[in-house]
């Protein structure tokens, strides 16, 4: 068992190994508040150490517009359309047609995924999993928002500096051996309770494709992101993260690596680590954040942590929502 700085006992990765059953590998059962999954590593404690990340005063907002990625990289999510209408000369309102939900900038929930061998997060039923319901829903994250200290990981500055650039273009995988390297090059370490953010430059790089490149790009089913593998999985449990999120389409590599240990227990999602972090851990995923601004000014002040608040749609049973994140430095 690991004790966390600020109280909290869990078992490691490995132990989570050796739980009996269905439990095996899973994280069902250990949080105070079953429903909200890995956010419950961020203890009152940690949420007041997190303000000594304020150091500027700075404030990034860390979404994209909801119809930035037009034509993006999903095959079904597509732009929402935004209609303004008035009932008399003195009065607009407005609503959305076609908004998904994940289709920008992103939080996903813990029914986003179900695990293809034990089902969804704590043994949830499948039929308790529609709409109207609320178990596992987005609205969790929403009535008791996620905040905490936040750490970005600038791997792309990382490997420009190496000389070596991240192949977007070519979707190259990203290894846990290069998170912990950038990290150590940037001097900070994680904490339990930590919003972890990957700044990898494909958001970026991808929104400055032309409509056309950005369509093949689509196509080719090829982005860059982290490679799967177990020691990924064990790195994030054991480290306490509440939190992982990514400025790029899938958080994980696509297509997943040769080798992933999760091409016979992940099938339905062909080897990829969701399952894994969601189902199993409770771990929430963002992905397609808007870290290029904030990474900058950190670059400037050598401070790679932030005070981070994360309130998604308060929608009831939401599998995902925009992440609604904001970022204090």
């Amino acid at each position: 068992m690991n004790v966390n700085t600020y109280g909290g006992t869990y078992p490691t990765f490995t132990e989570l190994l050796d739980r009996e059953g269905r439990l095996a590998g899973t994280s069902w059962g250990l949080f105070p508040e079953p429903d909200r999954g890995t956010p419950s590593f961020i203890t009152q404690d940690a949420i007041l150490e997190a303000r000594k990340s304020i150091r500027t005063g700075a404030v990034f907002g860390l979404d994209y517009p909801a119809d930035a990625f037009d034509p993006g990289m999903s095959l079904k999510r597509g732009a929402p359309r935004h209609t303004i209408y008035s009932s008399h000369p003195a009065h607009r309102d407005d609503y959305l047609d076609g908004y998904y939900l994940q289709g920008s900038t992103q939080i996903d929930g813990l029914r986003h995924r179900r695990a293809d061998d034990v089902g969804f997060y704590n043994g949830t039923p499948d039929g308790r999993v529609k709409e109207g319901t609320p178990d596992l829903g987005i609205q969790e994250w929403a009535e008791n928002p996620i905040v905490g200290r936040g750490v970005l990981v600038d791997l792309d500055g990382y490997r420009t500096g190496q000389g070596s650039p991240i192949d977007h273009e070519g979707g190259e995988p990203l290894s846990l051996d290069l998170i912990q390297s950038a990290l150590t090059a940037q001097s900070v370490s994680i904490r339990p309770g930590d919003i972890l953010m990957l700044h990898t430059g494909w958001c970026e790089w991808f929104l400055g494709l032309t409509a056309r490149d950005k369509e093949q790009t689509r196509d080719g089913r090829r982005a860059t992101g982290i490679a799967q593998s177990e020691e990924f999985v064990a790195w994030a449990w054991d480290n306490r993260l509440a939190l992982l999120a990514a400025d790029n389409f899938a958080l994980e590599c696509l297509p997943v690596v040769p080798g992933s240990p999760f091409l016979n227990s992940a099938p339905n999602d062909r080897g990829m680590m969701h399952q894994q972090l969601l189902a199993k851990l409770g771990l929430p995923l963002g992905e397609l954040w808007r870290l290029g601004p904030l990474c900058r000014h950190m670059r400037t002040t050598g401070s790679w942590d932030a005070f981070i608040s994360i309130k998604p749609l308060n929608i009831t049973g939401g599998t995902g929502s925009p992440a609604n994140a904001t970022s204090v430095v």
